[in-house]
């Protein structure tokens, strides 16, 4: 698992920049309305679990868990072709879609996380984006009445901070000793020495 994310490393950061960008337009544009949010998201989403399809895929001789990525991206692709198929979708649903979504990949994450403790020093990142998502995706579920406003920071900080902790991850995996040169990245460095 960790040379599939290690030779993915990018993955890993565009899909942390994608989330910080998402999160950043929820907080700079609060106001925006229901169905603007819905598109957002569902694009998001999308992406996200394309990127997790597309690694999960490539690498499937080389990790027996790639279902896992193949389950995550899969869920993410749902809840986005969801989002689009029904744009009038009423807040509160949009919400538990939302919510599920984040608790289920947190939870993936998490797992992940748990296999990496041993090969990787900086496995809690990943386990840091899952409880992440899981948090978020709880809350949303307790105060499904929150404000649109508050519903849209609450949104944004979290997808800045999970998109903050997957660039981090994905520039420490960069970094590893078994990413090799013929997959087209830098020479590895100690990541005990970061």
């Amino acid at each position: 698992m960790l040379n599939v994310m290690s030779r993915n490393w990018w993955h890993l950061v565009a899909r942390g920049v994608f989330a910080v960008l998402f999160g950043l337009l929820a907080i700079a544009l609060p106001g925006l309305t229901l169905a603007a949010l819905v598109f957002m998201f569902g694009a998001y989403v999308l992406v996200d679990g394309g990127f997790n399809v597309y690694a999960a895929v490539v690498d499937r001789e080389n990790n027996r868990q790639w279902w896992l990525g193949l389950l995550e991206g899969g869920v993410g692709i749902v809840a986005g072709i969801l989002t689009f198929i029904w744009p009038g979708i009423t807040g509160i649903v949009l919400l538990y879609v939302i919510a599920f979504w984040a608790i289920l990949t947190g939870i993936l994450e998490i797992m992940a996380a748990v296999q990496l403790r041993k090969e990787i020093n900086t496995e809690w990142l990943l386990g840091l984006s899952g409880v992440l998502s899981v948090v978020f995706g709880v809350l949303l579920i307790l105060s499904p009445g929150s404000g649109a406003l508050a519903v849209a920071w609450l949104i944004g900080f979290y997808a800045v901070l999970f998109g903050i902790t997957l660039i981090g991850l994905g520039f420490r995996l960069r970094q590893n000793p078994q990413t090799s040169q013929s997959d087209g990245q830098y020479p590895a460095q100690d990541v005990s020495q970061s």
